[in-house]
């Protein structure tokens, strides 16, 4: 059993005050009828509705973004926009982040949660998770690149782990690849490329761990993940 106020709260991620008023004021129902009283307790299966729209409660949420550029990974920016601030209301939850970050310029496969365990998991430095980008560039590829990659490159003092380059086009002033990595490095990506030869103008990711981007899923769109893709997480960390 759980409090009503409590309920709204961390459904709704509403501060418990804001939770208390909204009950309060009669837009609460519980399995059909009005409760005004905030420490009604309630059960799992209790059909609770806001406004007449239902809420649901579930201890871990699991979400999939397409990131676009110009939003940062962060709870709060000042200066900039956030992915939590383009997070449609109906998927907002108290107590969310990121796993991992993208840069603010990075689009592609974002993971959302509010499963602590599970993003230690996939973001611990033993488990080796790789990580897919798409990128372009201009410049000239050095042709070792490949090489490099698998070799494992040093960036100064920094020896990173082996990764994988392919090549998708190249010629004398551009490139597009797919990288594959196992760290995730300050500006990796990009400061791997550099090295041999492209400066990247667009960064895509992919792929995590055994879960890709879903090519349905439109540019600065999220949705709760299918129980499939918490599967695949779920097998990758455990790899």
């Amino acid at each position: 059993m759980i409090r009503l106020d409590k309920f709204i709260s961390d459904a709704c991620a509403k501060t418990r005050k804001e939770a208390k008023a909204l009950i309060k004021s009669g837009r609460v129902c519980v399995d059909g009828h009005i409760v005004t009283s905030s420490d009604h307790r309630i059960g799992e299966d209790a059909n609770v509705t806001l406004d007449g729209k239902k809420i649901s409660y579930e201890k871990f949420v699991y979400i999939v973004m397409n990131k676009p550029k110009g939003v940062v990974c962060a709870a709060k920016d000042k200066n900039v926009g956030t992915v939590f601030d383009i997070l449609p209301q109906e998927l907002v939850r108290k107590g969310l982040f990121t796993v991992g970050r993208l840069d603010k310029d990075t689009t592609g496969l974002l993971i959302i949660t509010n499963d602590g365990e599970l993003s230690h998991s996939l973001l611990s430095p033993s488990k080796h998770i790789e990580k897919e980008y798409y990128a372009e560039g201009s410049g000239k590829l050095c042709e070792n690149a490949e090489e490099l990659f698998r070799e494992g490159m040093s960036l100064g003092e920094l020896k990173l782990r082996p990764g994988r380059l392919r090549v998708l086009f190249s010629d004398e002033t551009q490139a597009k690849v797919m990288v594959t990595i196992s760290e995730g490095k300050y500006h990796q990506v990009k400061r791997m490329l550099y090295e041999v030869g492209i400066t990247v103008t667009t960064l895509k990711r992919t792929r995590f761990g055994a879960l890709s981007l879903d090519p349905l899923l439109a540019e600065g769109s999220a949705r709760p993940m299918t129980a499939e893709e918490v599967e695949l997480l779920s097998c990758s960390r455990n790899i």
